[in-house]
This record gives C-alpha cells, sequence and structure tokens, in this order.
C-alpha cells in the first residue's frame, strides 16, 4: 500500500510538472511567432546590402524536411530548424544573387544520411559552377561534416582540431540475454534468410548472411564516399583509407594537411579574414547572410496550371494510436493516404512525387499505403524518390510506382516479413504474479503473454506470416513486372544500396529528387508546370505530452525497479516491434 501511495504521488506530481512545461511552452511558442514574423518580415529582402558570404552553420542532423516542431532549432543545435530542402534551395537562391560572393561552411558535431549529404554537395558543386567560392572550416570534423566539407574550393581545420574519417560500422545491440534476466522470452516468426531485424532478439551475435549483407552494402558506400572525396581533393581513394587506417580522428592535424585532405590549418578568426579578403569586405567583421534570408529569396516563378506535387513520407511506419496520436515525430501513418486521395482528385496536378525515407514497420499500414498508391497511379504518373533508406516496409508502398529513382546510397530492399510477441512467464513467476483465464474458444488468448504458445498456435502464427510474406513478393512482383520467384530469389530480407539495386531492377533509375521531378513530368507530357509540396503535419503539443507522459511513466518505473529497471528498458526497446513488421530496425549508412 505504502508503494501504491508512493507511485499514485508521483504520478501527481508528473502530471502537473507535464502541465506546467506545456503551459510554458505554449508561451514560448507565442513569442517565437511574434518574433518570427518580424524575422521573417526582414529575411524577405533577401541577403545583406553590398558584397556578402552566405553562411551555413551546420550541427545536430539535417533531416530531409523542415521538422515539424517550433524547438526542432534548439533541439538540434542548428542556428535553425534546417533541412535538407531548405539547404538546396538556399545554396541554388544564392547562386543566382550577385550580392553573395561565397559560401562559408561553418561545420560542427553533426551527422546525417549519406543520401542527404549527396544532395547538398550536389547543390554546392552546381553553386561552384558559377565561378563563386566555398570555404569550409570546422574545430573538428565529424565524418559527415568532412564528407560535405571536400566539394569546398578551400577546407581549413584548427590547428589543434581533428578530422574524424575512420570509415563505416554497423553495431547491433543484442537484448536476447537481458530479456532472459527478467524471464522475457520473445516468440519469432520470420520470412527472410536475411531478414536480420529480429536477430537481436534471438542471438548474441550476426548471423552469417546478415554479416555478408551489411559487409556487402557498407563497402559499396564506403567505396562511393572515398571516391566522391578522392576526385573533389585530386587525390587518390586509397589516399583516404591509408589516413582512416591510421587511425583518422586521433591523427595530428598536420596530417591530414599531409594527405591533402585539409588545404591549411588557421583558427577561426583568420578564416573569417580571409573570407572577408575573398569577398572584398572591409572593416573587422565578416558581413555573411543565413539560410532563412536566401532560402525564400527565389525569383517567382511563372504559374502554370499544370502542377507536380512532391509528397514526403518520412519515418517509419505505424499505426495511428487512438485520439489521432501518432507514436513519433516523424511517423508514415494512414494520415498520408488522405493525401495522395486528394492528389488523386486534383486536376491540376498531373504528376506526383513521392519522396520515401523509411526503414518501414507495420505490414499492415504499408499494405493501406500501397493501395492508396496504386489508385493514385491509375489516375496519374507515380514516381518514387528513394531517400537515405526506403527499405522493407518503405520499399512496400513503392513497389507499385511508374517508376522508382534512387540514389547509389540509397538502402534499399529489405523484402522480408516478421512477427515477433513476448512470452513473459519468467518474469510472471519473478514477482510471484499468477493468471487464471475462462474462455469461449480454443485460440480466444492466443497472445496471452503470461504463458509460452502451444505448438498449433506457433503454426497458425508462421503460416499467417508466410502469407504476409507471399503479399509483399506479389505487390512487388505485379509492380516490377517480374515473376514472384524472380523477386523471391533478391528478397528473402535482404539489403541493397541504390547501386546494386538498379541492377537487380528493384529501381529504375539512379538520381535524386530533381531528377523524379524531370521524371515525372516525362511520363505526365508536360513541358511548363510549377512543383508543389505536401507533408502531412502531426499535432506537435499533443505528440510532446504522450512524449512527457511516456517519460513520467518510466521515471515511476525506474524509481519502483531500482536496479532491474535496465532490463524492462531492454524490453521497452523491443516494444515498438511486437506484432508482424515489414521493417529494418537500423539505418546504417549515417555519417
Amino acid at each position: 500500500m505504502k508503494q501504491f501511495f508512493k507511485m499514485m504521488f508521483a504520478s501527481t506530481l508528473g502530471f502537473i510538472l507535464a502541465s506546467i512545461i506545456v503551459s510554458a511552452i505554449l508561451f514560448v511558442t507565442m513569442i517565437g511567432m511574434v518574433a518570427g514574423l518580424s524575422k521573417s518580415s526582414a529575411a524577405a529582402v533577401g541577403p545583406k546590402a553590398g558584397e556578402s558570404v552566405f553562411k551555413i552553420t551546420l550541427a545536430g542532423e539535417i533531416p530531409e524536411t523542415t521538422p515539424e516542431s517550433p524547438f526542432s532549432a534548439l533541439v538540434s543545435g542548428n542556428d535553425e530548424a534546417l533541412s535538407m530542402h531548405d539547404l538546396v534551395a538556399a545554396i541554388r537562391n544564392a547562386k543566382e544573387q550577385e550580392t553573395v560572393k561565397g559560401i562559408y561552411l561553418d561545420l560542427g558535431a553533426f551527422s546525417s544520411g549519406v543520401v542527404t549529404l549527396d544532395a547538398v554537395r550536389r547543390a554546392l558543386a552546381d553553386f561552384k559552377e558559377s565561378g563563386k567560392f566555398v570555404v569550409a572550416y570546422a574545430d573538428r570534423y565529424t565524418q559527415g561534416g568532412y564528407y560535405l566539407a571536400s566539394i569546398a574550393d578551400k577546407v581549413f581545420l584548427n590547428p589543434e582540431g581533428m578530422l574524424s574519417l575512420n570509415g563505416l560500422s554497423s553495431q547491433t545491440t543484442f537484448v536476447k540475454g537481458a530479456l532472459e534476466k527478467i524471464g522475457v522470452e520473445m516468440m519469432i516468426f520470420r520470412v527472410g534468410t536475411y531478414k536480420g531485424a529480429v536477430e537481436q532478439f534471438m542471438t548474441d551475435k550476426l548471423s552469417d548472411a546478415n554479416r555478408e549483407q551489411i559487409t556487402a552494402y557498407q563497402r559499396t558506400i564506403w567505396g562511393n564516399i572515398t571516391r566522391s572525396i578522392a576526385k573533389s581533393r585530386k587525390i587518390t581513394a586509397d589516399d583516404v583509407n591509408r589516413f582512416a587506417d591510421e587511425g583518422g580522428a586521433l591523427l595530428d592535424a598536420r596530417r591530414a594537411v599531409a594527405y591533402k585532405l585539409v588545404d591549411e590549418l588557421k583558427y577561426r578568426r583568420e578564416v573569417e579574414q580571409y573570407l572577408m579578403d575573398r569577398a572584398g569586405q572591409k572593416g573587422d567583421k565578416l558581413k555573411a547572410t543565413s539560410v532563412a534570408a536566401l532560402k525564400g529569396a527565389k525569383k517567382k516563378e511563372k504559374e502554370y496550371r499544370n502542377k507536380i506535387a512532391v509528397v514526403y513520407a518520412e519515418g517509419e511506419i505505424v499505426e495511428s494510436l487512438p485520439g489521432g496520436f501518432s507514436a513519433g515525430e516523424a511517423a508514415i501513418t494512414e494520415r498520408l493516404n488522405d493525401d495522395l486521395k486528394k492528389l488523386e482528385g486534383d486536376d491540376d496536378v498531373k504528376a506526383v512525387v513521392l519522396r520515401v525515407n523509411s526503414p518501414g514497420g507495420s505490414a499492415y499500414v504499408s499494405e493501406q499505403i500501397w493501395k492508396a498508391v496504386s489508385d493514385l497511379k491509375k489516375k496519374k504518373p507515380v514516381i518514387v524518390s528513394m531517400g537515405s533508406v526506403a527499405a522493407s516496409g518503405g520499399y512496400y508502398i513503392s513497389a507499385c510506382a511508374s517508376k522508382i529513382v534512387a540514389e547509389p546510397n540509397t538502402i534499399t530492399g529489405s523484402i522480408g516479413i516478421f512477427g515477433i510477441f513476448p512470452n513473459a512467464t519468467g518474469l510472471y513467476k519473478k514477482v510471484a504474479l499468477t493468471t487464471d483465464v475462462v474462455k469461449t474458444n480454443r485460440y480466444a488468448d492466443m497472445l496471452d503473454p503470461s504463458r509460452p504458445m502451444t505448438e498449433d498456435e506457433k503454426a497458425l502464427m508462421q503460416a499467417f506470416v508466410n502469407r504476409g510474406y507471399e503479399t509483399f513478393l506479389t505487390r512487388c512482383a505485379d509492380g516490377r513486372g517480374k515473376s514472384k520467384a524472380d523477386i523471391d530469389s533478391i528478397a528473402q530480407g535482404r539489403v541493397w544500396t541504390g547501386e546494386q539495386a538498379l541492377k537487380i531492377g528493384l529501381v529504375d533509375e539512379l538520381g535524386g529528387l530533381e531528377r523524379a521531378i524531370e521524371l515525372a513530368g516525362e511520363q505526365a507530357k508536360i513541358i511548363n508546370y510549377n512543383v508543389i509540396e505536401v507533408t502531412s503535419k502531426s499535432d506537435f503539443l499533443r505528440d510532446l505530452l504522450e512524449k512527457q507522459v511516456g517519460r513520467i511513466k518510466m521515471s515511476i518505473l525506474k524509481d519502483a525497479l531500482g536496479e532491474d529497471y535496465e532490463y524492462v528498458k531492454a524490453l521497452r526497446t523491443a516494444h515498438p516491434t511486437y506484432g508482424v513488421q515489414a521493417r529494418m530496425l537500423y539505418t546504417p549508412n549515417n555519417l
């Protein structure tokens, strides 16, 4: 009883704190809106008068689209809530601005998917075609930061800085042992030799098949990265690998210069003086303009009736919770179907580009989105543009598109399915819980976690998963114009890069979002058109409150369980994978 009142008090206190936090956020949001209005008025003018440098400050992670949260800039570490789309748009606009003489990449501790970095690198390379300069500086280059910086005319590093160029690695944490300690066994049903998503629950190391596929796509992606760096820096890929094999990040900064990965060692103030000289600026402070000033500074386009809509599908594929709650800040739910349905009935929209950046998730929701895409394709062309990862469920929702465009470093495929359910018999015994059941039919309590499944229940579940895999194969075979046997031979949960996927027929072309838009115009047989963007927005405050309540619950659980909390935390990590899934649990191509 004492523990009960203790937990009730903690719950009440947590609710009060959550209310205070949400109220404070509402207050800050109102202030931010007012500040944002005045800031946007100034930003609309464009770059500052006179000779200017476009300064891009990067920290945290760059998402593909503008984050939904008005506080994303605070948590990301960037000066602004930046996205790949914003950056690329701003760089293109800067190219057209006569007052902008060059770009200054000020790179902090940030990371992003290789495909996102590739898109920004392409925009920077195009910017350089105008004859303007690109200069990069960092106190410490992350691997992603350096990959982006290597496209610059000049790459500077702090004399006491470091260059983290060490190669790629993918680590899987296996929770089987931790779950066993608390008496939980995960009942796993899968189809696909290479479907490694469930291995963390069933073994303590990678299977040979999983290790084979990870090795294959890592070598492909790293090979592309080293060749791109080598080409930009006018060295060889072997030079890049030698630097990495010597210890990269832990080497003296002068070694980076010796390897020609960095041009000079300079302090920040010296770099800014260099930029002032390049831009022809006088005075003691660098005159710089920002992404906010440039991303909307594009010349007004001629308005056409014909439109190509770009729809962003980013995050895990999940079912919407009761009351409309989403399961995460970036998630794909059935709400995407509403957007596609509206576009289906819009006569001005002649084609749709579906930008997919997802490791998959719910097999059921993937099927519903597949149907919406299939219906839309009957009315107008649908081109899929794959981002950093479009695997498993991410490929499921792409399979029936008119054409699929992937980047060389996209992670895709993973055509497989699995079901995972907990058997918590041991946990019930540990905490002295007992259950009793009254039922009307044989399988009424089939998914009861307090007991292990019977053999006939296991057979039923495996048959259910097998049918899901057959449906997945059918969707892919019909969409790609292949037989199910052909798809099965390259499926089995196997992960491929976009480069590999092109060779085996899972995608049609290699290219970025720009190429997908061009292809959409070609398929729709239109020349003059405008591009409009569609991004489903979730209720930020509702999602925030949901997450806050979740944190409060875990705080109470931690207090109640003490040292056993870490084991329960491992079980909570596994929780999103309960049920039948078409997902890949890791996105290993982040730099």
